[in-house]
This record gives structure tokens, sequence and C-alpha cells, in this order.
């Protein structure tokens, strides 16, 4: 049977949906939910059509048949229109969302995802909010007005906090129906949080420069910032940085999404580069991917949502750094030439202070940060070069002896073998943006 969904905007999409069967094969989860709470479930589909049958506790009366069908509330279409929107707006929002109808009583729905789409939801009732005390005159005359209040009466009456409690109760339900990642309203919500916070903090810009950008530059002291935390493992700093960023970007840009890709490409090249020392072939094929989709995005929502997966792999990849063998020996030794990029330092010198010998030292630096320590170094003292390229004026063979490469030459070979463009092609285009366009929009 061909069913719908429902798009991130609340619009149905076509899709090959069977809830019948997973509704009669967990069944017994929603059977469970029921006894437990004393409330009422019914299954929905796309079309916000029934999906077998509502299962209502032992002895009392069923929600959906014995008093909306009454509800005189409900004549003109708004009690669908209700029911739709808050299904709507809980697939966006990936969790559970809890309302009351015209005739006071109380709902809550949790959304069910088919690979990151909302197919249907389930949605709880059962409550009346205490309300409802003049609601014989909303029976639509199907049966008597007093037949329609005592039903109505019968209801047990519960607050907002049961509820809600109900509703994630219900939502755990949800997801054990939901297909695709193993977390879809964590992802999901996530999601709808991050594209909040970026709003919010347009907006922001909008009143704070109502003239315009004009001469509002790029944020590069929050790049810094962005660079710490992923370094740190910081996820919710990192990616309320990452937004902060985006905020100037979309807001400089007028919506202009093809300079928003470039500099999204931009921005996954910075992330994967500085915020993580562990630069596996593993890790070199998750940044081609995350290019990748960047180039074939559609819209700017598309490229916030790879840019903050990107987030969220390096953090999870730094993360794992506390796990290695000798996670304490390699992060003092990380620390250690971060702060002596500007001289020569030895393999011997290094060791020392990550506390091993320096033939065991090198062995376990490749074997645990997936390079030699030669070109981690040199990694570093590009990443340090690159930034004195952007937000200084000094001269190349300056910038060279500050990060310690032997002479200009060395420099310019060992920078191109890392970033692909010389360092002054770099400081010309403003970084690799030039470098990335003639690559957008390529599959």
């Amino acid at each position: 049977m061909k069913k719908k969904d429902f798009g991130q905007d609340g619009a149905a999409v076509d899709c090959q949906m069977q809830l019948e069967d997973e509704f009669f094969r967990r069944r017994k989860v929603i059977s469970i939910y029921v006894r437990a709470t004393g409330s009422q479930v019914t299954m929905l589909d796309g079309d916000l059509r029934q999906v077998g049958r509502t299962l209502t506790p032992e002895g009392k009366h069923d929600v959906e048949q014995e008093i909306c069908e009454y509800c005189g509330f409900g004549a003109d279409g708004r009690c669908r229109k209700l029911h739709a929107e808050k299904i709507a707006d809980a697939g966006r929002q990936g969790k559970a969302i809890t309302y009351r109808c015209d005739l006071a009583l109380s709902f809550w729905v949790s959304p069910i995802y088919r690979d990151g789409r909302l197919s249907g939801a389930l949605r709880g009732s059962g409550l009346a909010s205490g309300e409802s005390s003049s609601c014989g005159a909303s029976s639509n005359g199907g049966i008597p007005s007093g037949e329609f209040e005592g039903r109505v009466r019968s209801l047990a009456v519960g607050d907002e906090d049961k509820v809600r409690s109900l509703s994630e109760m219900l939502l755990i339900c949800a997801d054990s129906f939901s297909q695709g990642t193993a977390n879809h309203h964590e992802e999901i919500r996530l999601r709808y949080e991050q594209r909040n916070s970026l709003s919010s903090l347009i907006d922001d810009l909008r009143k704070k420069h109502p003239e315009g950008p004009g001469t509002l530059g790029y944020p590069l002291e929050k790049e810094r910032d962005l660079i710490a935390a992923l370094r740190q493992g910081n996820k919710a700093e990192a990616s309320e940085t990452l937004n902060r960023i985006l905020a100037v970007l979309v807001f400089s840009s007028n919506d202009n999404f093809p300079y928003l890709q470039i500099r999204a490409m931009e921005l996954v090249v910075l992330i994967a580069r500085t915020g993580t020392s562990l630069t596996s072939a593993s890790t070199v094929d998750t940044n081609a991917r995350f290019l990748k989709r960047i180039q074939e995005a559609k819209i700017g929502e598309d490229l916030t949502a790879i840019l903050h997966d990107v987030v969220q792999a390096v953090c999870d990849q730094v993360i794992s750094f506390h796990g290695l063998p000798h996670a304490s020996a390699m992060r003092k030794a990380e620390l250690y030439i971060r702060e002596n990029l500007g001289r020569k330092i030895s393999l011997g010198e290094i060791a020392a202070v990550a506390g091993l010998s320096a033939p065991y030292f090198s062995t376990i630096f490749k074997e645990e940060m997936g390079e030699n320590l030669s070109g981690y170094v040199n990694r570093q003292r590009v990443e340090k070069a690159s930034r004195l390229l952007l937000e200084s004026d000094l001269p190349l063979s300056e910038i060279a002896t500050i990060c310690c490469f032997q002479d200009q030459s060395w420099f310019s070979k060992i920078f191109k073998t890392f970033t692909g463009v010389s360092p002054g092609k770099y400081r010309r285009q403003g970084g690799l943006a030039s470098n990335l366009h003639s690559h957008v929009g390529e599959k």
C-alpha cells in the first residue's frame, strides 16, 4: 500500500511504508505502555490515517471514536489541522510534543522516522486538562449532549508534568518503530537546536547592523576559538562557535549560496587540519566525503548540517585520543611541540618530555598518531604559517623564519605539500577559497 511521509516542512512526500507490519510486530510495546500509563495510543501514517487498532485501557472510553467523533469543534477540520501541525512540529524538532485541543483534552505525539524522514507518529490521549466544564455545548449532535459531556468527564485529569512524562515515555516507543540511524530523535533534535541557534545569531547581527554588513569582517578570533574547542573535544562549545562564524558568513553574503558553499569547504579543510592530531587514511577519506557532500548541497541548511557533522566527527576523534594506550605521553608531546614551533626541536627532547626513550617514542607516535613525528611537526608549522599569511603583512621570508623553516624555498615546498598551493598564492586568494572554487559543482 502506498503511504506518504512528511518532509521537514510538514508537507507530505510519497514513500513506501508498511507501518501496519511494524504495528503488529511491535504491538506488545504499545500494549505495555497503555497498561502501565492508563492512556490511549493511536499510530498514524503520513496521511494521518490510523494504522491498526487504537489501544485503549480496559474499561475506559476510546477518545478517538467515542469523544472526538462527536465533538463539534472538529466539524470544520480544525482538529485534523491541529494534529497535523503538531506532528509536523514533532518531526522537525525530533522530540515529543504536548498540546490541547479546543475541548481542552490533552494529546501528545512522538514522531516515527524512516531513514531520517518523518513517516508517521504515535499519538497519546486519554487525559482531560480540568478545563472542560462547559463541554456539553461542544457536542455535534451525534449523541445527546449529556452523554457526550459524561464521556469527557469520565477522563482522568492530568497536569502538564504528567502529560510531559507520558510523552517522553511514548517517545521511547516511537524510537523502537523508527528505522535508519540508531539515534533518530536525538540527531534531528540536535539539528533543530542548531538551526534555531544560527537563526537567532543572524537576527542579532541584523539588529546590530541595520544598515547592512558594511565593514563587518570575517571573525578570525572565532575561528581560533573553534580550533581551541575542537582540540579539547568540546562539542557544545565548538558547535556554538561554528554557528557564530556561519552567522557572520550568512549575514555578510546576503544568502549567496555559491559563496557560502566555498567558505564551507574552507571550513571543512580548517577543521580537519587543526581540530585533531589524527591524520590516518580513514580520516582523509572521511574529509573527502564531507567535501563531496558540500559540493552536492543545494541549500544553506544542508551546508550548516554538514559542517556540524564535521565538528562532531572531529570532536569524537579528539575524545577517542584519550583512549590511546599512551594518551598522556602523546598529550605532553603535542603541547610541547605546539609551544616550540619557532625553533628546532629534536626527537630526543620531545621523547624526554613524554617520559619515554627516543626509539620507543618514535615507534608509538607513528602507531598512535597516524603519521611520523617529522610530518606532524611540519604540518603544525604549516598551520601556524597559514594563519600568519592571512592575519599579518609579514614577508614570506620572515614567516618562514618564525615557523622555523630553513629558508623560504624550503618553506614554499613544505607549505605546498600540505595545502596544494604556494604561500604567496594562499595569501593572495585569502586562503583556499579560489583553489576550491574550481571544484564547486563537480560531481
